[in-house]
């Protein structure tokens, strides 16, 4: 789709209330495009007051409205924790698990709004434009997708920031750049990641992020601060005793956390189109969480259930990057996890110090699979010793028919 073929048509556009989003209303503006701009309150952490957007937004003329997605957005951290859905590297993909429900929350106001087509300033390199079009294809079929980033007109017309503060500028829109950044911020409930700009530099460290949502370690306090999670089915209910609502305990997890330096992670990303991306990430809630869980999976899980579990765990992630939670696969995968998070109820201690988490116990988790008198290196009423000798003797046949057969190399 091209600028012209949306003249006369209303469209929504995503915005942020950023250079590219003034740019693009104004642009479409000028194209004779009816434009409604729309924007989601994720509990971005980087934003004090939601309502800045509107503000910021308003020189251009266009209409900004905000749509609440917090509760959506606390649903499917719980789910991605339950599901440990981490990716490339062991990192919490923040950004794709909020385009799911950003895109399923925006698109019935922009409907409701009048409009047709949805446009996103993503740009034609990166997950995210993938990501906004899948959503709107497989939610709503019919309704249109414009990415003025992928325009030719466009991008021939704006090559860069310069000429976009220049145009703005011209409108009377201030557009203030100041000196060049050191990386691109976008935050949601669930975290926050940063790339480009300084960082695409591989000799240029990880350490040049400033955190938003805590600290670095070093910075973090020289004591030992206990969390107590109390899980029931898979989800955590409970903070220290007090029972909280999952986006309570989004905003304190992350509270606590962040001001211990936990889930600052870096990775060398696969991206969806084939490149790699560099990326610093924030997420400091779903890093307690899934290492509470964790540990409450290792307490119920057999050894054949584990290594089904991490592989359909990472089958999850792999969907939520490329833009496919709403597939069938997916809800398949996550049902299928269910079966073992259906017994994760307890109670887990954690200890969090310097950005690392410690175990400290485990009560209450009535599906366990752990017997301390079967695992007790001491006498006990546990597993007898002797049992174990017709089990070895068993797999000597095949040790030893492989080693006469002259199969095996060492």
């Amino acid at each position: 789709m091209k600028l012209e073929d949306l003249k006369g048509k209303t469209v929504g556009v995503c915005v942020s209330g950023g250079l590219d989003s003034k740019t693009i209303c104004c642009v479409l503006l000028d194209a004779g495009v009816k434009v409604k701009a729309f924007s989601a309150n994720v509990g971005q952490a980087d934003e004090k007051d939601i309502n800045d957007i509107k503000k910021r937004m308003a020189p251009t003329g266009v209409d900004t409205e905000i749509v609440d997605v917090t509760k959506e957005m606390a649903e499917i951290c719980f789910e991605t924790v339950k599901c440990q859905a981490m990716y490339d590297g062991g990192y919490w993909n923040s950004t794709g698990i909020a385009r799911a429900v950003t895109v399923q929350k925006l698109l019935p106001a922009m409907k409701k709004a009048g409009c047709q087509v949805l446009v996103h300033g993503a740009t034609g390199r990166g997950n995210d434009q993938m990501r906004f079009e899948r959503y709107t294809n497989v939610l709503d079929p019919d309704f249109g997708v414009y990415a003025p980033w992928r325009d030719s007109d466009l991008l021939k017309e704006f090559p860069g920031r310069t000429e976009m503060v220049k145009f703005l500028k011209k409108r009377g829109i201030e557009a203030f750049v100041g000196t060049k950044k050191k990386y691109s911020t976008d935050a949601n409930l669930a975290g926050l990641s940063h790339e480009a700009e300084d960082l695409e530099s591989m000799e240029t460290s990880m350490r040049i992020v400033k955190p938003t949502m805590g600290v670095w370690p070093d910075k973090a306090p020289n004591k030992v601060e206990k969390i107590v999670l109390k899980f029931e089915k898979g989800r955590c209910v409970a903070v220290n005793g007090k029972k909280m609502t999952p986006y309570e305990v989004m905003l304190e997890v992350n509270r606590v956390g962040g001001k211990n330096g936990i889930g600052m992670k870096h990775a060398l990303e696969n991206r969806i189109i084939g490149t790699k991306s560099r990326g610093v990430y924030e997420a400091p809630g779903m890093e307690v969480l899934s290492w509470g869980l964790k540990y409450i999976y290792e307490g119920l899980m057999d050894r054949r259930s584990y290594l089904l579990f991490t592989q359909l765990s990472k089958f999850v992630a792999d969907q939520i990057y490329d833009g496919r939670w709403f597939d069938p696969a997916t809800r398949a995968a996550r049902a299928a996890i269910q079966v073992w998070a259906d017994k994760a109820t307890a109670e887990v201690t954690l200890g969090l110090f310097k950005g690392n988490i410690f175990f400290e116990s485990l009560k209450g988790l009535k599906a366990t699979i752990y017997n301390e008198a079967d695992s007790s290196m001491e006498a006990s009423d546990g597993l007898n010793p002797h049992s174990s000798q017709g089990f070895a003797e068993i797999q000597s046949v095949e040790a030893k028919m492989l080693a006469k057969s002259g199969q095996i190399k060492a």
